[in-house]
């Protein structure tokens, strides 16, 4: 297994799959069709059923039951989905990977061979402490390395294989899905649940070993639009009303040492402007809204609202126009109508010999998507660090426990 898993995660790396921030198309960029085309023939070789590639570059596939179907009803098996989105972080290239395998980690901070000024230093990286005489895998230091999600990938297939391999596993109906396009926030776009046709499913994006994340935060947008008039700025006394000033105004009502994303972590949530643009007669902010909690956001929502009042009172003849705009929810909402899928995973990871650690995401997640789409879906562990950098490792005894889980998993739906 720790062979074929690592032949696999390198095979995978070096195939450029980066997605494309605000591209119309669909998947965002063509080359996450060549790892799919690669993944889609893999699985066939496989000899697995149901293998379809659509033109949106999302594969879906189906390891059958090696059950009866007598039993299968009698024990009311379900099926279980696996899921890992192929491409990779638009932040930094994905061209040209050079992944380094480390044998015998040292301990000691890690200069990659590409750039010396890219240090993977042990201060910053505490987890590295439990890989010393273990395999570590890195970059070159010039690109990432791409172990996400291509770690989940390549756990996901070493599972398949490893469950095909072994027939004395007993399992159900299994489902696999390589989706594109995470990355950019899209990666459920397209996704067909009724297709995919699993009774609740697991996201292999995580990081560290053992952590199943099972919340999220809830998400919004505010859109605060100021209309002003403009005038000749000679003959404007009285006349003029400056839409960028009462934009401004508005932003200074913000708290200045609290309630944002520089100032917050774990479970506070926070107010977040992204952008600022416009002219004297109108200006727009957009500004994200982000809690665990509905009455968190509810008071985020409040907070808002009062501060157009305010903006209003201040500048008269300003006209200020606020939306909200929902983005996703925390997926803990619909984990806990099913507890019994992330117990699934808590005593997988259990059965593997890692402790399990139930974690919060501080952003989005395509499972988040998937649970308010009928599709319960916590996210577990890969083994990878430092995702979307130049200074992104991977551990390979964590992902061969993460292969351990997933099969653990399987073998728990029978039982």
């Amino acid at each position: 297994m720790k062979e074929e898993l690592l032949e696999r995660f390198l095979r995978y790396v070096k195939i450029d799959t980066q997605s494309k921030m605000d591209a119309k198309e669909s998947p965002t960029t063509k080359k996450q069709f060549d790892l799919a085309r690669l993944l889609k023939k893999e699985l066939e070789e496989l000899g697995l059923e149901d293998i379809e590639l659509d033109n949106k570059c999302y594969l879906m596939a189906t390891l059958p039951p090696n059950i009866s179907e007598d039993e299968l009803m009698a024990k009311k098996v379900p099926t279980i989905g696996f899921l890992a989105h192929m491409d990779t972080s638009p932040e930094v290239s994905g061209t040209g990977v050079k992944p380094h395998i480390i044998e015998n980690y040292d301990g000691k901070d890690i200069v990659l061979a590409g750039d010396p000024n890219q240090v993977i230093r042990v201060k910053d990286n505490p987890d590295l402490k439990s890989y010393v005489g273990k395999e570590i895998i890195t970059s070159d230091g010039t690109t990432l390395l791409g172990a996400d999600d291509k770690a989940g990938v390549a756990e996901i297939m070493t599972a398949l294989s490893y469950l095909k391999s072994h027939p004395e596993i007993r399992h159900g109906k299994i489902r696999v899905a390589f989706t594109p396009d995470e990355e950019v926030g899209k990666g459920t776009e397209h996704f067909d649940v009724e297709k995919f046709g699993a009774d609740f499913a697991y996201t292999v994006d995580g990081g560290g070993i053992g952590e199943i994340e099972n919340e999220n935060f809830n998400a919004a947008t505010a859109v605060i639009i100021f209309k002003g008039r403009n005038v000749h700025p000679g003959y404007a006394k009285g006349k003029l009303v400056n839409s960028i000033k009462a934009a401004a105004y508005f932003l200074s009502l913000l708290p200045q040492n609290k309630l944002s994303p520089e100032t917050t972590e774990h479970r506070e949530g926070y107010l977040h402007p992204i952008s600022i643009e416009g002219n004297v007669e109108k200006t727009t902010i957009k500004m994200l809204l982000r809690d665990f909690t509905e009455k968190g956001m509810e008071n985020l929502k409040r907070r808002v609202e009062e501060m157009v009042l305010n903006t209003r009172e201040k500048a008269q003849r300003i006209e200020v126009k606020l939306e909200f705009k929902e983005s996703y929810k925390n997926m803990k909402i619909k984990l806990d109508e099913r507890p019994e899928v992330v117990r699934y995973a808590v005593e997988a990871v259990k059965r593997s010999g890692v402790e399990p650690k139930l974690t919060i995401i501080r952003g989005g997640t395509d499972g988040a998507r998937l649970s308010f789409k009928g599709l319960p879906t916590p996210n577990i562990f890969t083994g990878g660090y430092n995702f979307h950098s130049k200074l992104e490792w991977a551990a390979l005894p964590a992902m061969e426990k993460a292969v351990e889980t997933i099969i653990n998993i399987v073998k728990m739906a029978v039982e």
